[in-house]
């Protein structure tokens, strides 16, 4: 099977299967939680009942779809076992009578996270190339594993905080894992092999997106979110470019990442510190709350914004890689 054939039909099985597990919910009632809202969260209450947690099926039908369609490869055996795992982690708390705390979530992403940067340090190495630049450079195993378990942490709880409107997180991490891809390709370090686990989840994400478009059928949940957000960092290093994330990335870490950084101040300073104080976060609970924006027009205009970035991003690489 050649390497364009291997690639279609990975992408054509995903997106089939995730379609159909997203519109038949195989042991939904005993196996999926229900949303139970969110606290100071505007519109939530839309969602309370709502099958949450279908991440899990999107998640498990990625991973198996690249381990079975030829990337024979054990470090990336074990980043897939790993994603499976970050899902299957926000899965039990999708469907938990009360919600974790953030302390317990907090420590198993640090952990997780670790372990990535680990494995993908043994078995992919150190080697990145700056965002405006092909040249090639080696950053030290200590550091990078540093580095790496910090991108995994941020990536996968920005993609969370953003899984607050219908269509959002999936649209965005969508667009993200394009752009991406687009501008590896200039760099020279996508091929057909390294473009099927970037296509397969976008042809995944799409599948979910036609039943999470507003008003939602299904929502991802923690099983879905976490395991995009830890597949995000770890593609950006896998394509040599993470430091790229800090831009392509903007929509994730104004949206979500705020919100993470709000509340980490707070608590480590015990609310002595607030920054932003007049913000609410997520900011698209701000745009819902404070200025009156429906659901589908928050959702447009972040990711209007993103395209914007996105685009942009690209038009500078193709520039100055030319």
């Amino acid at each position: 099977m050649s390497e364009l054939t291997r690639l279609i039909c990975s992408c054509a099985a995903g997106g089939v299967l995730t379609f159909l597990a997203m519109l038949f919910l195989p042991f939904g009632k005993s196996l999926l939680g229900h949303d139970r809202g969110r606290k100071y969260v505007e519109g939530s209450e839309v969602n309370i009942g709502k099958p949450t947690g279908v991440g899990i099926y999107f998640s498990l039908i990625f991973v198996l779809v690249c381990a079975g369609f030829g990337l024979h490869n054990r470090g990336m055996y074990l980043i897939l076992i790993l994603i499976f795992l970050m899902s299957f982690i926000g899965f039990l708390d999708d469907r938990s009578k009360n919600a974790w705390g953030e302390v317990s979530k907090g420590i198993l992403d640090i952990v997780v996270a670790f372990i990535g940067s680990l494995i993908f340090m043994g078995f992919f190495g150190t080697e990145v190339m700056l965002s405006f630049s092909t040249r090639t450079f080696y950053i030290h195993p200590v550091i990078f594993v540093i580095l790496g378990t910090i991108l995994f942490i941020v990536s996968i709880n920005a993609t969370n905080a953003t899984d607050g409107v219908d269509g959002l997180s999936g649209t965005i991490s969508i667009l993200t894992i394009a752009t991406l891809m687009l501008s590896s390709s200039f760099h020279g370090t996508l091929d057909l092999t390294s473009a099927l686990p970037g296509a397969v989840m976008i042809v995944v994400l799409l599948a979910y997106l036609c039943f999470n478009h507003y008003p939602s059928k299904v929502l991802m949940g923690d099983a879905g979110s976490r395991s995009v957000g830890f597949f995000i960092a770890f593609y950006f290093m896998y394509l040599k470019l993470p430091f790229a994330y800090l831009i392509i990335c903007l929509p994730f870490l104004i949206d979500g990442g705020l919100s993470i950084l709000k509340i980490t101040i707070g608590r480590l300073t015990h609310k002595k510190i607030i920054i932003l104080p007049k913000l609410i976060t997520p900011v698209h609970d701000h745009l819902k709350k404070k200025l009156g924006f429906s659901a589908p027009k928050t959702m447009m205009l972040i990711s209007l914004f993103a395209m914007i970035i996105d685009v942009i991003y690209i038009i500078a690489v193709m520039i100055i890689t030319r």
